[in-house]
Formats: structure tokens, sequence, C-alpha cells
């Protein structure tokens, strides 16, 4: 039987324009950049309102020259906008909730994802600063999955409503990084797959915020449900074409002390392997998420394990949000 359409979201009611904050657009679909505010966890409520109605508009935000964050400060900012999570496998750099994007360990994000998708409820925000950039490339790119659904043939945004996959984080490193040393790359995947996780998401999930139909697809993206290996993987390749396109992207020049905040719920990203061998190294705080709605009303469900386990540090991914939903 099926389940009826979820109700829309309230859409939220952007803020009056600051007098100090500006927002200023670097792409037509995706991206802009936020200046005249000092990011910490003292920042007022109709600042916090600005940056998050910017935030749901753009897709991702920017803010230069945040040289003043260190690790408190940013988790501190995290919070104004909802619950941190760690993440569910991978120990974080301080101990609390700071993942270490750096450019070593095997751990380089160069393909299309969304974080933490092998979860059910994978977070809203991701939060990232970067402390030493390389003198060229190291580049990341965003893309715009309400966008890339938006300009879909009316007969593929038919068929995507109606379809599910099966994401994890148990896949095929050494494919996706062939040139890594075989050493590092093993040992970046037995962190990564420490608990070994399935989750089946719609591939278009309605977003809770805003009311957009957004693309739920990226590299843990397995396979779709009910389809065979071969038509789930022409599927998968024929919608990730269309969050790839250039007119759906932006791409960061990274500069010490940026910090970007995206919406998870609404994009995908790459961080480009092209710095050779010079030093790169940021770090991601992410906001608990809720667990996707597919457009005919039923929720994402964790397949295996039995349930999201404790992380060493905080709560379990949609604690503090709807996550009993997710479990199977």
């Amino acid at each position: 039987m099926t389940s009826a359409a979820p109700t829309a979201p309230a859409v939220r009611t952007a803020p009056a324009p600051s007098a100090t904050l500006a927002v200023d657009k670097v792409g037509g679909r995706i991206g802009a950049v936020i200046s005249g505010v000092r990011l910490g966890g003292d920042l007022d409520e109709a600042t916090v309102a600005e940056i998050r109605a910017a935030l749901l508009e753009h897709k991702v935000v920017f803010f230069r020259d945040q040289h003043h964050l260190d690790a408190e400060g940013h988790e501190a900012f995290g919070r104004l906008l909802g619950e941190l999570v760690a993440h569910p496998t991978v120990p974080s750099v301080d101990g609390r909730y700071a993942l270490g994007i750096d450019n070593d360990h095997g751990g380089r994000a160069n393909q299309w994802h969304t974080d933490v998708t092998f979860v059910p409820a994978y977070p809203a925000f991701s939060i990232l600063r970067a402390e030493v950039v390389p003198p060229y490339g190291g580049n990341t790119l965003w893309a715009n999955t309400a966008a890339a659904y938006a300009e879909l043939p009316q007969p593929l945004r038919v068929l995507a409503d109606s379809v599910r996959g099966v994401h994890t984080n148990d896949y095929d490193y050494a494919a996706t990084r062939p040139e890594a040393p075989s050493r590092e790359l093993e040992q970046h995947r037995k962190v990564f797959t420490a608990v070994k996780f399935q989750t089946e998401h719609p591939v278009v999930r309605v977003h809770p915020e805003t009311g957009e139909r957004t693309l739920v697809l990226g590299s843990f993206l397995q396979k779709l449900t009910g389809f065979t290996g071969h038509d789930s993987r022409a599927l998968i390749g024929v919608l990730q074409s269309h969050v790839e396109r250039p007119e759906n992207t932006v791409r960061w020049q990274w500069r010490a002390g940026d910090v970007a905040i995206w919406d998870n719920r609404a994009t995908q990203h790459y961080g480009v392997d092209d710095s050779d061998a010079h030093e790169r190294t940021l770090r991601r705080i992410t906001v608990d998420g809720d667990v996707p709605v597919g457009v005919d009303g039923r929720p994402s469900t964790l397949l295996a394990p039995r349930s999201v386990p404790e992380p060493t540090y905080g709560i379990a991914s949609g604690a503090s949000t709807n996550g009993v939903l997710a479990q199977s």
C-alpha cells in the first residue's frame, strides 16, 4: 500500500537584510560569499537566521578571513545551526567532532558525494574550515542537486521520484583511488568501514525546510533497488550526469582562514586532487540531519547494522531529530 505523500514543509521566511551582512552570488545556480560577519558562538539570532536563509537559498556559502576561528570557535558556531554529530566510523582529530580533511592517508575525497549518505539521517549541514592550503590546486566543487532535479526531463523526473537506492560505506576504494599506495589505501578502508552500513534512501527526497525535491546520489550509492546491476549503473550515470553539469556547480579556490558551509541535503561536492605533494589541511564538523522522506512519503531505511551505533563522542546520527524512523 502506497503511503500518503508528505505534507509540504513550511518554507522559512527570509529575515530582513542586515546593515552589515552582505551576500554576493558567485554562481547562477549555486554559491554565495557572505561578508561582514565574524563567525563564532556569540552571534545573535538575527545574524544566524540570515546566514541560514542564505545557505538554504544558495546551497553553499563562503566566508573569507576567519583566521580567529579555532577548533572551539568552529564547534561553537556550528551549534548555532543545530546539534553536532561526529563521523560514524572515522575518529576525529580533536577527540570531539572535527574530521580531518587532509591530502594524505589515502582518503582524498576526489569523487562526487554527499556526506555520510550511508546512514539514514545523514548530516544537514557541513562546515569546513581551511587551516593550510597548497600554493596551487586543491579547490573544491559543489553541485546543486535541487537544480539538477528541476532540469530533468519530465519522464526522467517521474522515474526518479519512484526509485530507491542502497548507499554503503563498503565500496571499491581501489577503483576510486587507483594511484594510492596499497598499504595506505587498506588502512583507510579498514577505518572507514569499521562498521559496514547499508541504507536505502529515496533517489528523490523532499527537503524538510525548503520543500524542494533533491537528488540523493553520489559515490556512496551502490545500486538502485529492483534493477539489475547493468540497468542500475546506467540509470545512476544518467541522473548523476545532470548533477555534474557545469551550470549546476561552483568551484572554490581556498585561502587559509576560509570557511565553507553547505546544505548537505541539497548538494554534492568534490575535492580536486591536483595539488601534488603540497600540504592541504582542513577541518570539517557536521550538524545532525533528519531521515529523508521520498515523494511517496516513505522514509529512508537502515538495512545494516540493526541500528546506528553510538560514536566515540556525542550522539548517534539522527538522535537529535527523528532518527528512530531509520531503524528497520
